[in-house]
């Protein structure tokens, strides 16, 4: 049901952001949400075609007299980050989106909206479905998989298209037009390690909850906080230490904003435990962004179970704190926002003795990320770990010439009285693997404004929408 006071205009554009939100569609489960898509296209009598890895494309007839105004690819990715709070009963395979408009922002209930990049879905679907837009002939173009390592993209049959410039509606801040995007790639480490018993000791079960989490790329400069790093900063407090499981982290693209780690230490030292969480508390919170200040920190006994060596677990809480995670470099040309080099220590898991661990890296300049790869898989075999590299992405090196891009600039100064900013986004957006597989397509990224991506605090704007939609008619009409 929609919420009261859900946007009623533009009617098409809500009306199948609306349906997107009730359809699931986590990454990897895209069927549904492709077969809605299918679904419209029919209805309106629109061919389809779909690769071998269910990428869809849409062919959409031009407008009456438009036929001779040559292909423009709209493109955008059909899944969505799922996150949700720990006290939110929610199954992302099957259960629609609770929505909710607050203070001008549609959000979810304690969960990822799927603005990202569900409103670019549903704007290249309204165009299809508003017989009021203008457009030359159009290629709808959906991918799989974008929010798990863009594999739709790296797999795609770029022999299904034919326009030689792009519209992608995968950006989150109104007034500004995105030119280039970073690449990326990651690592994942793996060790098995022996365990013991040891009856002596007093167990614990320390959960870590309330940051705010959030997107890798575009807000790993905020500075927030990773609670891999907290959790860790808390146990290298404690002396004599045992590990028996860690868990944090739930993918390669999202800060872990929550966790839970179990252990073991001599009993002598048990009771100064809960002071040493407090203090340690304080001093997060007095330099953590105003965004992370919902911290919480639960220590609680825990029952005694199998445990690493003392020199087992030093050497893994030794490599979480020499681990870098964050921005690693800025563009200085740029705002102070736009950062060259980024990782994140996204996923850290000890189970039954074995240890996994992902990071991922994005760059705009390959060669400027390899001594931060070579540290990254230096730091795991010094730990004796086994290093996996992950398979990377190109990034989009920004075209300030483009002249998509002076199109876009000249209408939204005519349009809304000032020119927008032009930028490059420290995200992996789609475009620099189809800008490889499509050397001569010309790009132009922007949409709405989208807070919060990635985590259970993400909204969409509302009065941006208008404005956008506004925006990509508007250019439609004119190329």
């Amino acid at each position: 049901m929609k919420p009261e006071h859900y946007p009623q205009a533009p009617a098409h554009i809500w009306e199948h952001f609306y349906q997107f939100t009730q359809i699931p569609r986590p990454s990897c489960e895209e069927a549904a949400v492709r077969q809605y898509v299918i679904d419209q296209a029919e209805a309106r009598g629109c061919t389809w075609k779909t690769d071998s890895v269910g990428n869809l494309v849409v062919y959409v007839p031009a407008s009456p007299g438009r036929e001779g105004d040559g292909t423009v690819i709209i493109q955008n990715h059909l899944d969505m980050v799922t996150v949700k709070t720990e006290d939110k009963a929610h199954d992302f395979s099957r259960d629609p989106l609770q929505l909710q408009v607050v203070d001008g922002w549609l959000k979810a209930d304690r969960t990822t909206l799927g603005a990202d990049n569900g409103m670019g879905c549903a704007a290249a679907l309204a165009v299809m479905t508003d017989d009021s837009v203008s457009h030359p002939a159009l290629e709808l173009l959906f991918t799989i998989e974008e929010e798990t390592g863009l594999g739709g993209a790296v797999e795609l049959d770029a022999g299904l298209l034919s326009g030689t410039r792009m519209l992608n509606l995968d950006t989150e801040d109104w007034n500004e037009l995105y030119v280039g995007c970073a690449g990326g790639g990651g690592h994942t480490f793996r060790k098995q390690y022996p365990t013991v018993e040891a009856p002596e000791l007093a167990f614990f079960h320390l959960n870590l909850k309330g940051l705010s989490g959030g997107h890798s790329g575009i807000q790993i400069h905020e500075q927030l906080g990773s609670a891999i790093k907290l959790l860790a900063d808390f146990l290298q407090g404690v002396e004599g230490v045992q590990l028996s499981r860690f868990q944090s982290g739930i993918a390669h693209n999202v800060i872990p904003r929550e966790g839970d780690v179990w252990f073991a230490c001599p009993a002598s030292g048990a009771e100064a435990l809960a002071a040493h969480l407090d203090t340690l508390t304080g001093h997060w919170l007095g330099y953590l962004p105003q965004a992370d200040h919902g911290l919480q920190a639960t220590l609680q006994p825990a029952q005694p179970c199998p445990v690493l060596s003392p020199a087992d677990s030093t050497a893994v809480l030794d490599l979480l704190a020499v681990f870098p995670h964050g921005a690693q470099s800025y563009n200085l040309a740029q705002p102070a926002d736009l950062v060259d080099l980024s990782i994140n220590l996204a996923r850290v898991e000890l189970a039954d003795s074995a240890l996994f661990m992902e990071s991922s890296l994005r760059f705009f300049n390959y060669d400027q990320s390899l001594p931060l790869r070579r540290q990254v898989e230096s730091l795991g075999r010094l730990a004796g770990l086994e290093v996996t590299s992950e398979g990377g992405y190109p990034g989009w090196q920004p075209d300030f010439d483009s002249p998509l891009l002076a199109q876009g600039k000249a209408l939204h100064e005519r349009l809304f009285g000032f020119v927008p900013e032009v930028k490059a986004i420290h995200a992996g957006l789609e475009c620099g693997i189809l800008k490889s597989k499509k050397a001569d397509v010309d790009i132009l990224s922007f949409g709405p404004t989208i807070r919060g991506a990635h985590s259970p605090t993400e909204r969409l704007q509302i009065d941006t929408v208008a404005p956008f939609w506004q925006l990509l008619t508007a250019l439609l009409a004119e190329m």
